[in-house]
């Protein structure tokens, strides 16, 4: 009996060592709110010689926003590993992505995942934006999108994410979110998508075409083989909707997501969207479990692909890096339908079955609308400090301005500013002309070299007919004037 008793003690004692989240303590019945979480995190890593906490922002509110590293060793040392990033909760309203990554923490914190570390470093940042979160609201404070501000990279939030991003620059990066079909409009249709995960690629056609393929053929096939033997239903992600009202695509090109921005800079990086519950806690223990369980597919993927993924992406990483004048960007481009019917499975909402739909209106290409060839680089206005904040927030590289032999410097006049719907939103397209070769002060400018990591997003941004430039977010808009010069000049080889 004693020897009985000893051991139920055991068992107690080793069950009350087990860290628990706060969602597993309510027992699937209360979110986790912010104290909970910074609690949470700092308990995990007191707990495990794994795990370190850090601070990534203050948030608008005042809120310190953590994030962990999850390493065997000092973090991002040793080389021959790869580094993973996944960011939760940029949408405050979207709880199941930062409870299933804490239920993944906790697995770490348990030692129950510890072979991931013999190849990964992993980043792990539960809750972007906790001043939504705590109002169970979408946007931040400040009532800004965290998710439509990666480009302008203006938010304390996305500014503290990619100064971690530059940091360490991980090889792979994933934003979670979740998606709503509950609406009226896809009622009155009588279906909508039912599966639980959606995972997204990189779309922006100026991506490395071995990065996109290796996502498509590679990491989907692998990531729906993964949720589906562990119970979830799994779609690729698109947006739009219902059909007969409005095309269906593969998700936006803009470079001011938390997908985009890391992956024009040819990161192996997706979005993952959850389906939401009626509410914020409705199904909420399915959810974040489905969350954890995509997040550790993907962790697993990496584990088994280590090798081939490392040299992807040093190897179009180095493209950037080594960028030509010449060289084409994209700078206007549509989702257009291949002329085939896509099937797409969605549950009838009067029966509550999958059923296969063939979508007529399915958006599934992007062409190119215009061009342009990448210049040696730009000159940016000292004056402008707006702007040389941009560059710094995401480690763009620049320099005082100084006489470059057999140059031209470029400029544009605005004459008149055309305004078009592209991307479900409405963009600026200027119709410019070239002055030609300009004389300058040159002590009144910075230097941007178009031959680094940010080569392509430079270049969208920065380009006066790009649909995706810096003019088009109401911070930059002073940037584009009728009648007036474009202040931002281009140097061009004088044979250009």
């Amino acid at each position: 009996m004693k020897y009985i008793l000893l051991l139920l003690l055991i068992f107690i004692c080793s069950l009350s060592a087990q860290n628990i989240t706060p969602l597993e303590k309510s027992d699937y019945m209360k979110l986790t709110s912010y104290s909970d979480l910074f609690s949470y995190v700092n308990e995990a890593a007191n707990n495990s010689k794994y795990i370190t906490v850090d601070t990534l922002a203050i948030s608008i509110e005042g809120r310190i926003i953590p994030f962990i590293k999850i390493s065997n060793k000092s973090f991002g040392k040793d080389k021959s590993k790869l580094k993973v990033l996944l960011f939760a909760q940029q949408h405050g309203n979207e709880h199941s992505g930062k409870e299933g990554m804490l239920l993944l923490l906790n697995d770490f914190a348990n030692n129950k995942m510890l072979k991931y570390l013999t190849r990964l470093d992993i980043i792990l940042v539960p809750q972007m934006n906790p001043d939504g979160s705590e109002k169970d609201k979408r946007r931040n404070g400040a009532d800004a999108d965290l998710n439509r501000n990666h480009q302008a990279c203006t938010q304390p939030e996305v500014i503290g994410l990619h100064k971690l991003f530059n940091k360490y620059l991980p090889e792979v990066t994933l934003d979670v979110h979740e998606y709503y079909p509950y609406g009226k409009e896809w009622n009155i249709y009588g279906f909508r998508r039912n599966a639980d995960e959606q995972l997204g690629t990189v779309t922006n056609p100026n991506v490395s075409e071995v990065i996109k393929n290796y996502e498509k053929n590679s990491v989907l096939p692998y990531i729906k083989k993964y949720i589906n033997s562990n119970g979830f239903s799994f779609n690729e992600y698109m947006v739009g909707g219902p059909p007969d009202s409005e095309r269906i695509r593969y998700s936006t090109v803009e470079v001011n997501d938390g997908r985009q921005s890391f992956g024009i800079l040819n990161t192996l990086s997706f979005i993952l969207e959850g389906k939401n519950g009626v509410d914020s806690i409705d199904n909420i223990k399915h959810r974040s479990l489905g969350q954890k369980t995509t997040l550790t597919g993907l962790l697993q993927f990496a584990y088994d692909h280590l090798t081939e993924i490392k040299k992807i992406v040093k190897d179009e990483r180095t493209k950037l890096v080594n960028s030509k004048e010449g060289e084409k960007v994209i700078i206007r481009m549509e989702h257009v339908s291949d002329g085939k019917d896509f099937p797409l499975t969605m549950m009838n909402i009067n029966t509550n079955k999958d059923t296969v739909l063939y979508i007529k209106n399915f958006h599934s290409k992007i062409e190119s609308r215009y061009e342009v060839n990448k210049p040696i680089g730009y000159l940016i206005p000292k004056s402008d400090l707006n702007l040389q904040r941009w560059l710094e927030h995401h480690n763009i590289i620049y320099s005082a301005a100084a006489a470059i032999p057999n140059t031209k410097v470029i400029s544009y006049k605005v004459e008149s500013i055309n305004i078009e719907q592209l991307e479900e939103m409405d963009i600026f397209i200027p119709v410019t002309s070239e002055i030609g070769k300009k004389k300058i002060d040159l002590g009144k400018f910075v230097f941007v070299p178009v031959n680094q990591l940010y080569s392509n997003f430079i270049v969208l941004s920065l380009e006066p007919a790009s649909m995706l430039g810096l003019k088009q977010i109401p911070d930059f808009k002073y940037l584009l004037e009728e009648g007036k010069e474009y202040p931002i000049l281009k140097v061009v080889s004088l044979k250009k």
